[in-house]
């Protein structure tokens, strides 16, 4: 069973996202918090697998929550918000977020969402993906930095020529195709790909990539393919 705790200000989100969760056979609602310090402490006590965070909220706002959740819990914070503007998605991911979804979306993909972030996987909406691989791109790559670099040493050739496939956007299937490998081998390089890297899921993977240099918007994907 799945342990969910919401955190919103407008008691109607809460009580419409409790029921649409609660109704799922393997997804409880364990506690709800109205503000950004009572998710932090909420989160703590309860201990969810999963935190639903609103980024406006009064006092401690949705994204710093998050920082200290992420921080000091297991829990994988999945952002909602109904502002679909770049800064949301870029602090939300930087602060560790797993997820970032708008509040319009449809019952049965908040039951996947929550599914998939609990489950490890990151999850960004469509558009917050595009916004947050546009802003990547935006901010200029002038090599890879020295604390940054002896991380990405400790990748092998494959694993790092993964991550640059997951930068892309590529799924696990795609990159499967195009490393000629099984899917299960994909795994087993994102996996420790992520463990070398300290980093909690693929979204966080994308920011390092683009963030290091390591890819470079424009370079096609057949430039960052070496040959076995």
């Amino acid at each position: 069973m799945l342990r969910v705790l919401i955190a919103d200000d407008q008691d109607l989100f809460r009580a419409g996202f409790g029921l649409i969760l609660d109704a799922q056979p393997d997804i409880e609602v364990v506690g709800e918090a109205a503000d950004g310090e009572e998710a932090i402490a909420e989160a703590r006590r309860l201990q969810p697998d999963v935190v639903l965070m609103d980024v406006r909220m009064p006092g401690k706002n949705g994204i710093e929550a998050t920082r200290e959740i992420c921080a000091t819990t297991a829990a994988k914070v999945l952002v909602l918000t109904m502002f679909d503007l770049d800064e949301y998605v870029y602090d939300a991911v930087r602060a560790g977020a797993s997820g970032f979804l708008l509040k319009d979306i449809r019952r049965d993909e908040l039951a996947h969402a929550v599914r998939t972030v609990a489950s490890g996987e990151a999850l960004l909406a469509p558009a917050a993906t595009r916004r947050l691989l546009e802003d990547l791109v935006r901010r200029p790559a002038h090599g890879v930095a020295p604390r940054l670099a002896a991380r990405l040493e400790a990748l092998t050739d494959r694993e790092r020529e993964t991550l640059k496939l997951v930068a892309r956007g590529l799924s696990n299937a795609e990159i499967a195709a195009a490393l000629v490998v099984t899917e299960h081998t994909v795994k087993t390089h994102v996996s420790r790909m992520l463990s070398k890297l300290d980093l909690r899921d693929r979204v966080q993977a994308v920011v390092l990539a683009y963030e290091s240099g390591l890819v470079v918007a424009g370079e096609s994907d057949n430039e960052d393919r070496t040959c076995d």
